[in-house]
């Protein structure tokens, strides 16, 4: 198959659903398909994907609605003779989707990693006549789209997320820098949508209580300037740290004593995936995919959205108690070895593709 995968993301941004991407597309690859990751020039994306041997081009996606964008992308598919167009972002579908149907490519995919499509009539001209399908990482979020009454029944496939595990990580030595404290870790875009806001909170209330525990971040974002003074003016400086953006956070992960999640939304975290793979101990939101993901009280805990005494609650109770992390962490890992690995991943969207393909020319 010729696969294009396309993803019009901001040139600085890189989160879970471009790791995902990148992922399948070289997992896809390796299985002896022709696939190219499209974005901007000069992105993030399309650096991480090259360093991970996966072919790129540049197609910039800057609006909604673009003719001359649209005949040259529906150019471009033809030379390359593209059989499957796997979009990212709604204004890909709108572009790139109309360019796949004027220069008939067999079939147009949607990935949505969370909730992409409200009950809104473009949503659904959209999606109903520039796509073939929408795929997507968690069972609510299905079941949220099948609410709508739009698609058809097997319109919409849930593929979990799969993770690539690292064989050997050099784990941070955060008592190096913080001797004596126990480190409480998190990492993502610095944006509404993380809840760090609420995370700093959750800080603030252990912080009456103790002074043994470091809340550390890795991430940047454009909230970074004002969550930072929520932290001074919390007088957290010392206990709360941003780190800024890494890409690689396995080495924290690995050095880390508990792992949270404090998003407001979310599909698959695949954050938790790679701390549950680090048999790292999780606390996380009720976020989309949060339970599918994870076992409460198994794997660690869930607790409600933007609820910063029922998150500093869950912490509290689980890490001065190293039986219980140690426990959380290896029933974690041995979870996503089962159910989460790319190969697995991989296979599934493999055949998926197939199946879509065989479709189109029936």
């Amino acid at each position: 198959m010729n696969i294009l995968f396309i993803n019009s993301i901001g040139k600085n941004k890189f989160g879970g659903g471009e790791k995902w991407m990148i992922n399948a597309a070289k997992g896809l690859t390796t299985k002896g398909h022709n696939v190219v990751l499209a974005s901007k020039q000069d992105s993030r994306i399309l650096r991480y994907a090259e360093k991970q041997g996966v072919k790129t081009h540049v197609i910039e996606i800057h609006s909604d609605i673009s003719p001359i964008k649209t005949f040259l992308i529906a150019r471009w598919l033809k030379e390359q003779q593209i059989d499957i167009l796997i979009c990212n972002l709604n204004k890909d579908v709108r572009v790139a989707g109309l360019a796949a149907r004027i220069a008939g490519t067999p079939v147009v995919l949607a990935r949505h990693g969370m909730l992409l499509c409200s009950k809104k009539w473009k949503h659904k001209l959209t999606l109903t006549k520039l796509t073939d399908g929408i795929i997507t990482n968690s069972q609510t979020i299905l079941e949220t789209y099948a609410g709508y009454g739009w698609f058809p029944t097997d319109f919409v496939k849930v593929i979990y997320n799969g993770i690539v595990i690292p064989e050997h990580v050099e784990q941070v030595d955060f008592q190096a820098r913080f001797p004596g404290k126990k480190i409480i870790y998190s990492a993502g875009r610095l944006s509404e949508q993380k809840g760090f806001n609420y995370l700093i909170e959750t800080a603030q209330i252990l912080r009456k209580k103790r002074n043994d525990l470091v809340f550390f971040v890795s991430g940047e974002g454009k909230l970074a300037s004002i969550l930072q003074k929520q932290v001074d003016d919390a007088d957290l400086h010392e206990s709360f740290v941003f780190e800024g953006f890494t890409d690689d956070i396995f080495p924290y992960l690995k050095g880390c004593d508990l792992f949270v999640l404090a998003s407001l939304f979310e599909g698959m975290p695949n954050v938790v995936m790679e701390a549950m793979a680090m048999a790292k101990p999780v606390v996380a939101t009720d976020v989309n995919g949060a339970r599918e993901l994870m076992q409460d009280g198994n794997t660690g805990f869930i607790v409600p959205p933007a609820d910063p005494p029922a998150l500093a609650n869950a912490i509290d109770s689980l890490i001065d108690n190293p039986e219980k992390l140690g426990a959380f962490g290896n029933a974690g890992k041995e979870r996503i070895t089962q159910h989460f690995t790319m190969q697995h991943m991989t296979d599934t969207l493999e055949a998926h593709l197939w199946s879509k393909l065989e479709a189109s020319k029936r």
